[in-house]
C-alpha cells in the first residue's frame, strides 16, 4: 500500500509545486541558502510548515529568512537549522536508526496491530511538554527525549507509519482563542483496511494515567472527532466510518443502563477499572446522573465509593472504586490541556 510522503505536495499547484521540491532539496542536502520561485509570504509559510509535515524526517529547520531583488522572479530562502550540520547528521542518523528498531518490533503484525503498537508507545513513552521547547514539535524531542507537543508526536507516529507501510498523514487545525485554544494542533488520518480515520495520541496521552492506556481517539470518524477539535487548515480525506472506533471494535461501548449496571458489578467485584463508551443516545446529564447512580449503587454493596472521569465530548468515562468514606467524585476530563490557554 502507497505511503502518503507527499500529500500535502499533491494538494499545491504547479508553481507552490515547484517552490516546494526546491525547499525540500535544499533542506534534505542541509544547504545554507537556495532559490525558490517568488510566491507570498504565507505561501512560502505554508509550504515550508507542509514539507514538515510530509517529511518528519526533516526535524532540524523550523523557520527560514528569505531575500529577494526587486525585479527577480525567485527569491533566495535562508533555512535556520536547529543544530550544526555535524550535529544534524549525527542526529539524523540516531533518529533513522531509532525509527527502524521501533519498527522492526510491529514488522509482523496487521495493519491495527501496528496502528496500535505506534499509538501505545507514543502514550507509554512520550510526556507532553507544557514548556514547548523547539525541539518538541519534531520527532527528536518524541523519539529521542521523551518529550513532546501535539505536532512532535503527530510526526512521531506519520514516520513510524511510513516505515511500517501505513497510510498517515498529519491533519492540522487553526487556533481558537475565543474558545481558549490558543495554539495549532495537529494529529493524525489513517488509513486502515481501505478506510481513512483520525487518530489523535496527544489526545489519549494527555488522558492515560494510572496505568490505564486510553483508546478515546482511536479511529473516529470526522463526527466524532470534531465534537472537539476545531475544523482543519488544509484538506484531508474524508473520514466517514463510525464502526471501527476502537473501543465499538472492543465490544466496550455500550448501549443500555442494564449492561452499565453488569459490568460495573464486575468492576467492583474484581477491584478493576471501569473504562467504557456510552452509546445509547447523547451523553446528556440526566443520562450521566443515571450512569452515577448506578456506579454508586454497586460500589456502595462493596462499601467502595466511586471517583468518576469523564471525557465528555466522546461519552467516554472512567471509573475507579475505592476504599474510604469520601463523597462520590466527578472529574471533567479536558483531552487537550497541553493545547489550552
Amino acid at each position: 500500500m502507497a505511503k502518503a510522503t507527499n500529500y500535502y505536495y499533491e494538494q499545491l499547484n504547479k508553481e507552490q509545486q515547484r517552490a516546494y521540491y526546491a525547499m525540500k532539496e535544499g533542506l534534505l542536502k542541509l544547504q545554507d541558502s537556495f532559490a525558490v520561485p517568488m510566491l507570498s509570504n504565507k505561501e512560502l509559510a505554508d509550504i515550508y510548515f507542509m514539507i514538515r509535515m510530509d517529511c518528519p524526517e526533516i526535524f532540524y529547520s523550523v523557520t527560514y529568512s528569505y531575500r529577494y531583488y526587486a525585479d527577480s522572479t525567485a527569491v533566495e530562502m535562508v533555512p535556520q537549522y536547529l543544530f550544526s550540520k555535524d550535529k544534524i547528521k549525527e542526529h539524523r542518523q540516531a533518529m533513522e536508526s531509532r525509527v527502524k528498531k521501533l519498527a522492526r518490533q510491529a514488522a509482523d503484525l496487521d495493519e491495527k496491530g501496528k496502528e496500535l503498537f505506534i499509538h501505545d508507545f507514543i502514550v507509554e513513552n512520550v510526556k507532553y511538554d507544557k514548556l514547548k521547547k523547539e525541539y518538541s514539535h519534531e520527532i527528536i524531542g518524541a523519539l529521542g527525549n521523551g518529550v513532546a507537543v501535539c505536532e512532535g508526536m503527530a510526526k512521531a507516529v506519520k514516520i513510524l507509519c511510513d516505515e511500517l507501510n501505513i497510510w498517515c498523514i498529519i491533519a492540522l487545525s487553526e487556533a481558537n482563542p475565543d474558545k481558549g485554544i490558543k495554539y495549532r494542533h495537529a494529529w493524525n488520518v489513517i488509513r486502515i483496511g481501505g478506510q481513512y480515520y483520525h487518530l489523535d495520541v496527544t489526545f489519549d496521552n494527555t488522558l492515560s494515567r494510572d496505568d490505564t492506556v486510553r483508546y478515546d481517539y482511536v479511529n473516529l470518524s470526522d463526527k466524532q472527532i470534531f465534537r472537539d477539535h476545531e475544523p482543519v487548515i488544509w484538506k484531508v480525506p474524508a473520514c466517514s466510518d463510525n464502526d471501527h472506533f476502537y473501543y465499538k471494535e472492543k465490544k466496550i461501548s455500550w448501549t443500555t443502563m442494564d449492561e452499565v449496571r453488569n459490568r460495573t458489578k464486575q468492576a467492583v467485584k474484581k477491584g478493576k477499572v471501569l473504562l467504557f463508551h456510552w452509546r445509547g443516545g447523547h451523553l446528556t446529564k440526566e443520562i450521566l446522573a443515571e450512569l452515577l447512580d448506578i456506579f454508586d449503587k454497586e460500589a456502595q454493596a462493596k462499601d467502595k465509593r466511586p471517583r468518576v472521569s469523564v471525557n465528555w465530548p466522546q461519552a467516554v468515562l472512567r471509573v475507579r472504586f475505592e476504599d474510604g468514606g469520601f463523597e462520590e467524585q466527578v472529574e471533567m476530563e479536558e483531552a487537550n490541556e497541553g493545547e489550552r490557554l
